[in-house]
């Protein structure tokens, strides 16, 4: 029989769902503004003060700039290599790091798990990162976007803990029938794992589509930017004649300040289409990665 609810926790749970409500139209009011404002009239939005609910007007040329720019184009193929190949090789190195971590008989277990977390508290900062970057000989390739933080110390700690909740008696049922740590690990400990890589999987695959700094320090080519990249160049140079000559202008208006809500909302889109589909593994694989059962 369900407990009858008292008045307080009546007011309780009316309250926290306002709060929720509130703030949920707090955090998405921003994007669906510059959904408006990209379909916006650009006169119109330039005399446009206060809320904006609707679009001011309505133009699709914006978007039709955005997806003719070469630059949009190659800088969504870039990213997508950097996302794909860097979120895969981070998740990978992440999973067999946290299995290492893991294991109770490992030796000097504690000193390597010392040498992860000390990365957390100290890094060698940017210009001997640079130096090291051009004596590798990776400087102005795509290696050099993705191998910087390719493995997160926050997610390895998740990781581990993950593996360290899944029953030992599976592992010795495993190594009494001959298999060794590449089995155990690929076939009984990532299937058990899989809602912590999901959310492993999003960590670095937001992180990678929203990375633009090593790109700017280790990239020439203007052919292997990603987009986000691209982005920022529009948004910090967006109203000046360069920019102006580059977007054009539509019906004898600068479509500059448009461009800028168009390219963010085309480079954001992408990324949220994919969180709905890890979504129903994100607070099972958090929880799980965090306490250990």
């Amino acid at each position: 029989m369900r407990k009858q609810e008292t008045i307080g926790e009546r007011i309780f749970d009316v309250a926290n769902a306002a709060l929720m409500v509130v703030l949920m139209i707090i955090m998405l009011y921003p994007l669906y503004y510059v959904l408006c404002a990209s379909f916006s009239l650009p006169s119109n939005m330039a005399a446009h003060r206060g809320l904006l609910l609707l679009p001011e007007g309505f133009q699709l040329e914006s978007y039709k700039i955005v997806f003719q720019n070469p630059d949009i184009l190659s800088g969504y193929g870039n990213t997508i290599i950097y996302v794909v190949v860097g979120a895969s090789l981070s998740v990978l190195l992440t999973v067999m790091l946290g299995y290492v971590l893991s294991r109770k008989g490992l030796m000097l277990r504690k000193p390597l798990m010392f040498m992860v977390v000390f990365t957390m508290f100290f890094g060698g900062g940017m210009i001997p990162t640079y130096l090291m970057m051009s004596q590798l000989g990776i400087m102005g390739t795509r290696a050099s976007v993705i191998l910087p933080g390719l493995v997160g110390t926050t997610n390895v700690i998740i990781m581990r803990t993950a593996f360290q909740g899944i029953p030992e008696s599976l592992e010795e049922s495993a190594r009494i029938d001959g298999a060794n740590d590449f089995t155990i690990l690929f076939k009984i400990m990532l299937p058990l794992a899989m809602p912590t890589i999901s959310v492993m999987l999003l960590f670095y695959g937001v992180g990678r589509w929203n990375s633009w700094f090593d790109a700017m320090l280790y990239l020439r080519d203007r052919g292997k930017f990603p987009l986000q990249l691209i982005l920022r160049e529009i948004l910090v140079y967006s109203g000046t004649g360069d920019m102006l000559i580059t977007w054009g202008s539509f019906n004898g208006q600068d479509m500059s300040e448009i461009i800028k809500y168009t390219t963010i909302i085309v480079s954001t889109v992408p990324i949220l289409c994919i969180y709905p589909f890890l979504q129903k593994n994100f607070v099972k694989g958090v929880m799980i990665g965090a306490v250990k059962g």
